[in-house]
């Protein structure tokens, strides 16, 4: 069998999110970083591999390309069943992808580094402004989000139930983003303790920013 390869970049929070399931699932894999901040997921030798010149991109053992995150994480799902990232039920299924899908639909395509970039180029944009923009948007969904946790029954130690998933994948990656902008976590207790609960876990930790070899 060949080897799991994942094009990634350290501070990528979709990329934090492929690295945690495959964490979580055991799966061994060859880390390749591209520094966004240098262009070099735009470099021809990257876009011979995934035209978008996106990260993440997961070259799977049999030389098969994945993008997207959550498209990754649900292939890795459907692949490797243990742990189950997903609930057995359709209706637990559909509100842990709501949840999934509030912060990667929602939040990330609006806060991610193209849009930040094209706010200080197109626009003139400072470090203020583009902080701003950051927590804006953040918090117009965190809002609802904590709601949702907080008034419903199938939330539990993590977003749905005791067993970490695809939605607290997703948050762990959104809430250590948000450090870097200096986001008030302070009006979602909720988000926050299920976030804690989450890095205490050893595959959160393995696939933390931080403790990745091209970290700064």
């Amino acid at each position: 069998m060949s080897e799991i390869i994942l094009h990634n970049y350290f501070r990528s929070s979709t990329s934090y999110r492929v690295r945690i399931a495959l964490e979580m699932k055991g799966l061994e894999y060859t880390y390749v970083p591209h520094h966004l901040r240098f262009g070099e997921h735009l470099e021809p030798s990257y876009l011979a591999v995934n035209p978008q010149g996106f990260v993440p991109a997961l070259i799977w053992n049999d030389g098969t390309l994945l993008v997207q995150s959550l498209a990754i994480i649900e292939f890795l799902d459907e692949t490797v069943p243990q742990p189950p990232l997903l609930p057995a039920d359709a209706l637990g299924r559909a509100r842990v992808r709501m949840l999934s899908q509030m912060i990667a639909c929602d939040i990330h395509p609006i806060n991610n580094l193209r849009v930040l970039t094209s706010l200080r180029t197109l626009y003139g944009a400072g470090d203020d402004d583009v902080a701003n923009w950051f927590r804006h948007w953040v918090n117009e969904t965190f809002q609802p989000l904590e709601k949702i946790l907080a008034e419903s029954k199938d939330t539990g130690t993590f977003c749905h139930g005791d067993r970490p998933g695809l939605a607290d994948i997703c948050l762990v990656a959104q809430v250590v983003n948000n450090a870097r902008y200096n986001v008030d976590m302070e009006p979602y207790p909720v988000i926050s303790r299920i976030a804690a609960a989450c890095l205490e876990l050893p595959a959160f930790i393995k696939a933390a920013p931080k403790n990745q070899p091209d970290a700064e």
